[in-house]
Order: C-alpha cells, then sequence, then structure tokens
C-alpha cells in the first residue's frame, strides 16, 4: 500500500508541476496584453498593438501546452484517486465541472477571434475580446483554488453514513476563509512570473541590440508589474495566507517554520538553517529572535506552537521538503522585490537601459519565478499531508486499491518521456518567436 500511495503521489505530483508551468504565465500574460491593447486604443501607437500581437503569440502556445498537460490531470481523479473523487466528488466535482463549462470555453472561445479576428472586429472590440480572455483566464485560476481551498479547509458540507462528502452551503464554499488570499496570492505570483518573462526578453532585444525599442518597453513594462506584484505577494496576500495557516493548520506552521520547540517567550525567525527532524532541531541556524512573533500576531512575546505540542500522527509526513519549499518561495520572493526596486530606481533615473547588469540579471532571473511558484504549491501540499481533505480524510484513503503500483510507475515513465519531448518542442517554437521578434517596421514614439 505504501509502494502503490508513493507512485500515485509522484505521478501526480510530476503531472501537476510540468502543467502549471503554463498557465501560471498565462494568466499574469493576459493581463500585460490587455495593458498593451488598451494603451495601443489611447496613444494610438501602433508598438503597442505589435507588443499585443507579439505576447498573444506567446500566449497561445501557452495555452495549448496548459490544456494538453492538464487533461491527464483530470483523469487521475478517476485512476489513480477513485476514492476520493468518489467520497468528495460532491463537492469538488462541482468547482471543477463550472472551471471547465465556464471559464475554459470562455477564454478558449475568444482566444481565437483575438488572434485572428482585428481586421474584422475592429480595435476596440479586438480588446474587449482580450478583456474576456483575462477574466477567463482569472476566473479558471479562481475555481481551481475554490477546490483546493476546500480541501485545506472544509467548510459548508455533511458526511452521510457512506462516508461521501455533500454540499450543504454552497455559498460558504466561495466565501471560504482560506480561498482569497490564496487566490489573490496566486495570481499576484502568476504576475511576477508573466513580468520577470516580459522584462527577461526586453533585456534580451536590448543587450543583443535587436528590436530595442521594443526591449526598452518590454523591460519597462516588466519591471513596474514585477515591482507591483511581487509587494502584492508579499503583503498582504503572503501575509494573509500565512495567518490563515497559524489559525487553520498550526501543525503546519510550525513544520514550515522550523518550530520543533514552542518558545515562551516569543518565537525567533529562521533565516537559514537545516532542520534534523530526528533529533528535532534546526542545525547551523540563522535566527532573529521574537520577529515571526511580531509578525504572526503583532506581539514580540507572544508564544507560537512548535511540533511538540501536536500529535505525531498529526505531523506532516514531509517536514524536511515542507520547510525547504517555504524558504525557497520566500527567499526567491525577497530577491525579486530587491532586484525590482532597483530596476525601478534606475528606470526613474533613466540609466535603466544603460545599465547593463540589471539588463543580465532580468534576463538571469527569468526560470527563478517558476521555482518560487512551484515550491509555493509544494508548501500548499506538503503542509497539508498526511490529509487530503484537512483533518476529515487522510491521503491514503483516497488512493484506488485496484490500480497496482507498477501500472503507475509505468504510466509515470511514460509522462516523464512525453512531456520531455513536449517540453523540447515547446521551447524551440517560443525560441522560434522571440528570435523573429515583434513587427519590426519604424516606431516614431519614444517608449
Amino acid at each position: 500500500m505504501e509502494e502503490m500511495l508513493f507512485y500515485d503521489r509522484m505521478q501526480f505530483a510530476f503531472t501537476i508541476t510540468f502543467h502549471y508551468l503554463f498557465p501560471q504565465l498565462t494568466m499574469g500574460l493576459s493581463l500585460i496584453i490587455v495593458y498593451f491593447k488598451w494603451k495601443y486604443l489611447r496613444t494610438k501607437n501602433e508598438q503597442y498593438n505589435h507588443a499585443t500581437h507579439f505576447w498573444m503569440k506567446i500566449f497561445a502556445l501557452n495555452f495549448a501546452m496548459g490544456v494538453v498537460t492538464g487533461i491527464p490531470m483530470e483523469f487521475q481523479f478517476g485512476t489513480n484517486w477513485a476514492k476520493f473523487s468518489e467520497l468528495t466528488g460532491g463537492i469538488i466535482g462541482q468547482t471543477l465541472a463550472m472551471e471547465g463549462m465556464f471559464s475554459f470555453f470562455l477564454e478558449s472561445s475568444f482566444l481565437g477571434i483575438f488572434l485572428f479576428g482585428e481586421k474584422i472586429i475592429g480595435h476596440k472590440w479586438h480588446f474587449v475580446t482580450g478583456l474576456l480572455i483575462m477574466i477567463g483566464s482569472w476566473a479558471s485560476g479562481y475555481l481551481i483554488i475554490a477546490t483546493h481551498s476546500w480541501m485545506q479547509n472544509p467548510v459548508g458540507y455533511e458526511i452521510l453514513e457512506n462516508g461521501k462528502f455533500v454540499l450543504t452551503n454552497f455559498k460558504a464554499l466561495f466565501l471560504n476563509p482560506w480561498l482569497w488570499p490564496s487566490y489573490l496570492h496566486n495570481q499576484a505570483a502568476s504576475l511576477v512570473t508573466s513580468s520577470f518573462v516580459v522584462a527577461g526578453i526586453g533585456a534580451f532585444y536590448i543587450l543583443s541590440q535587436k528590436n530595442v525599442s521594443f526591449g526598452r518597453l518590454f523591460v519597462k513594462t516588466g519591471v513596474v508589474f514585477g515591482l507591483i506584484s511581487s509587494l502584492f505577494v508579499a503583503v498582504p496576500t503572503g501575509d494573509l495566507l500565512a495567518k490563515n495557516v497559524v489559525k487553520y493548520q498550526p501543525v503546519t506552521f510550525a513544520a514550515m517554520e522550523g518550530i520543533f520547540h514552542t518558545e515562551k517567550e516569543g518565537s525567533e525567525i529562521v533565516l537559514i538553517g537545516q532542520p534534523d527532524v530526528k533529533d528535532k532541531k534546526l542545525d547551523n541556524k540563522i535566527a532573529v529572535p521574537n520577529i515571526l512573533s511580531f509578525l504572526t500576531y503583532g506581539s514580540w512575546n507572544e508564544e507560537i506552537k512548535g511540533l511538540d505540542k501536536f500529535d505525531q500522527d498529526l505531523h506532516p509526513t514531509n517536514i524536511s521538503g515542507l520547510y525547504y519549499a517555504y524558504h525557497i518561495m520566500v527567499g526567491l520572493g525577497t530577491l525579486f522585490i530587491g532586484l525590482m526596486v532597483l530596476a525601478i530606481f534606475q528606470l526613474i533615473r533613466g540609466k535603466l537601459y544603460q545599465t547593463k547588469w540589471i539588463l543580465w540579471s532580468l534576463m538571469f532571473m527569468m526560470p527563478f519565478p517558476y521555482i518560487a511558484n512551484t515550491t509555493g504549491w509544494y508548501t500548499a501540499e506538503l503542509g497539508r499531508q498526511p490529509w487530503l481533505v484537512y483533518n476529515l480524510l487522510r491521503t491514503s484513503a483516497g488512493a484506488s486499491p485496484t490500480v497496482s503500483s507498477g501500472n503507475t510507475l509505468f504510466t509515470l515513465l511514460g509522462f516523464i518521456g512525453l512531456y520531455l519531448l513536449l517540453g523540447i518542442l515547446f521551447l524551440l517554437l517560443i525560441g522560434k518567436i522571440i528570435s523573429k521578434g515583434p513587427h519590426t517596421e519604424v516606431i516614431t514614439e519614444n517608449i
């Protein structure tokens, strides 16, 4: 049973990790594309419209990859996690169906019009279709996170005699106190990814002396959106989400922060340290006293419960993985804010486009928001373990009892091979789009 559960989790973790590389770009990029189109309508500067077309090509390719890699996850609910689907389908099936029927169809229906219908419908309606695509992509994220939030903090439900969960309060599902901080945090994080991609490609154009005018536009747009979204990820959304974890999953918070033993006079915040789960301590730690208590409760001496206050059966099953995922996410988020502050400072001074080390940094940092987003999701998922539905349904009770570990491992290897090929193809196509660049006609207005 343990081997079967391990491969079930590994397969879902791999497929969802690869899949989310694409939606995190499309959700944030849809907002930037709408911004470019809006700027064109206001200024009539053709450069903004060419930028719209350029990024829409990348959006469309990302969207297609997201669809292709998302479908297998839906099937895994019925293959690897059939018992989970049977018991909770009355609740999570509703939000997942709404995501497919409403937001996905809204997004996909108008994508073709936006790509090919500009001359037919005109620029104003072209903007409207872009706005509807953005609404669809953001609504998709909302409904997925509504599902995830119910698993983290189940509300509005009743458990029948046969063990099945049924929804008794539809409104509670969308007023879940876990939902809005999670959703806004996730959307801001996706905008961070998109901002770094836009700024990074712009930096590449400037440094290579190719499409320089577009490079300046992309860098300027990327760092402005990047600073706003990076700050928003930290405060208020990250702060609110952390306080939710303290309130609803205190044992998870203790593991995230590496608090093995409760400190009566306030908890320190650990900057660096390696968890030793066996001996229940952090090795080589660098910490600042009482800061964590102040950030959490607004009081320097407030107690935060350590893992010693909770039964061993309630501890997250992978404390080290959870601790590192959380600290990588927070560390990268801090780095993003610092880089974007420096970039904005140079932009205000009028020296950003000549500051090569910042341009190189923007280009080099493009992959790191993907890492931060991935470790953020790992923090949420590892933190919930050993539960599928927190405190109600254990992960071991949700797996399909008739699917062998050998079958799951075989399909996992198949996914790895297939996704490797898809990933290479995707990078080649993206590289071709970037190499060709936006429309190259002369732009007279300075950006």
